[in-house]
């Protein structure tokens, strides 16, 4: 068994996205020619996250967007954030935030959906944020002209901590009395 949760902490380890449990499989299986139990895989993983939880391990083994990665543990987060905010001045920018929050609820969607939403011009906004490959495309509309078809991709997901889209907030999450600010006042 400790050869499996070798090869599953390596294959973690050198993914540069995470890994979804039917790839651990795949990959498994034909490296040792035979069928690997998905069990044995979820009991390997169980071990490594064990293995992780020393306080001598400044990461972890934890699953997200839709696979596992190694990640830093919370206790490391301000140091992290002070490196990260000294390494990358390039943030997305208000433009592109909203344009990537109207595709992730609205999705697929094509350009002209979006600018008439937000009532302006967004092909700067897709193009970056298909640079940066939070977003992709999903394949082109039916309407006049075939438009492309604009959605999330997983690496949206995985930017935003996710495994799925049912994990977002919803707009009703936005209108809480709690969010408002001041009394309202009754009629009589």
């Amino acid at each position: 068994m400790d050869y499996l949760v070798n090869h599953i902490e390596a294959l973690i380890f050198c993914s540069p996205k995470p890994v979804r449990d039917e790839d651990l499989k795949s990959t498994l299986e034909e490296m040792f020619g035979t069928e690997v139990p998905g069990d044995d895989i979820s009991l390997a993983i169980e071990k490594l996250k064990e293995k992780y939880s020393a306080e001598t391990f400044a990461f972890e083994p934890v699953k997200s967007g839709g696979g596992y990665q190694f990640l830093t543990k919370p206790a490391y987060q301000a140091s992290i954030g002070i490196l990260l905010k000294q390494q990358s001045k390039r943030r997305l920018s208000t433009s592109s935030l909203e344009t990537l929050s109207i595709i992730a609820y609205k999705q697929p969607m094509t350009k002209s959906e979006i600018e008439q939403i937000r009532g302006v011009n967004c092909d700067y906004a897709v193009q970056k944020l298909l640079e940066k490959e939070l977003v992709e495309i999903k394949g082109k509309s039916e309407g006049v002209g075939r438009p492309l078809l604009y959605g999330t991709s997983s690496k949206f997901m995985d930017y935003f901590g996710i495994n799925d889209l049912k994990e977002m907030p919803t707009p009703k999450d936005f209108f809480k009395e709690e969010n408002e600010i001041g009394e309202t006042k009754s009629e009589e």
